[in-house]
């Protein structure tokens, strides 16, 4: 399926969609994906999120290109191509197109993973109220200035040996109690960025089955 995306880098973004078995309405959860593009790792991302009970959209930040070209290399040379603030609005519409859609509560997570994963702290600080709930996974932090933006409860999770994200973890979470936002953090001792992704060399299988399980909980709280 796609999605209209006015003021990104194509007029139609094309997203993996799933979604619980019923009627619904669910609460809905974005996912957004890492530098290569709408990746299988992703896909089961969405459909993990169906299983617990959401409405997931998953979109891909390169369908202004052709989409996901089947490999994560050729993909992150694809994903350097295009106008990373223009992918943030790519996204941005993919959330307010989940929320907005007929089988949807109206309640909306994100989740997302490294380039994702700064992608939903940028939807945090941009959607205000509309972002129920976020859980970036070794993600870009938003500039101090802009925590006072969110009012979505925040979930972060980092890996332990992640010396260019982590350097600003800190910083973040001062923010974050500075402007009175609810959050956790959870740290990987051990783990390398990435460690959730079952398709490259630092993932982990015990870290990223533990920090799924801690996404899910607040989701199901926040969202219901």
């Amino acid at each position: 399926m796609s999605y209209d995306s006015p003021g990104g880098n194509a007029a139609k973004i094309k997203a993996y969609m799933v979604h619980p078995a019923g009627p619904g309405p669910f609460p809905a959860v974005l996912a957004v994906h890492e530098n290569p593009g709408l990746n299988p790792h992703l896909e089961d991302v969405a459909r993990r999120a169906a299983v617990a009970g959401f409405l997931a959209l998953a979109p891909d930040a390169l369908s202004a290109i052709g989409g996901y070209p089947g490999n994560d290399d050729d993909g992150k040379k694809m994903q350097r191509k295009l106008d990373r603030a223009k992918i943030r609005i790519d996204m941005l519409n993919g959330a307010k197109f989940i929320k907005a859609h007929a089988l949807s509560s109206g309640k909306l997570g994100a989740t997302g993973f490294c380039f994702g994963g700064g992608v939903v702290n940028y939807l945090a600080v941009n959607m205000g109220a509309g972002l129920n709930a976020g859980a970036p996974f070794y993600g870009r932090m938003p500039k101090a200035t802009d925590v006072a933006m969110i009012s979505a409860p925040m979930q972060m999770h980092y890996a332990g040996n992640d010396q260019r994200i982590n350097k600003g973890k800190d910083g973040y979470e001062a923010a974050l109690k500075t402007n009175g936002v609810k959050y956790e953090i959870h740290t990987y001792v051990g783990t390398r960025h990435g460690f959730h992704n079952n398709s490259t060399k630092g993932y982990n299988e015990e870290a990223a089955k533990l920090a799924w399980s801690r996404t899910v909980a607040p989701f199901k709280k926040n969202l219901s």
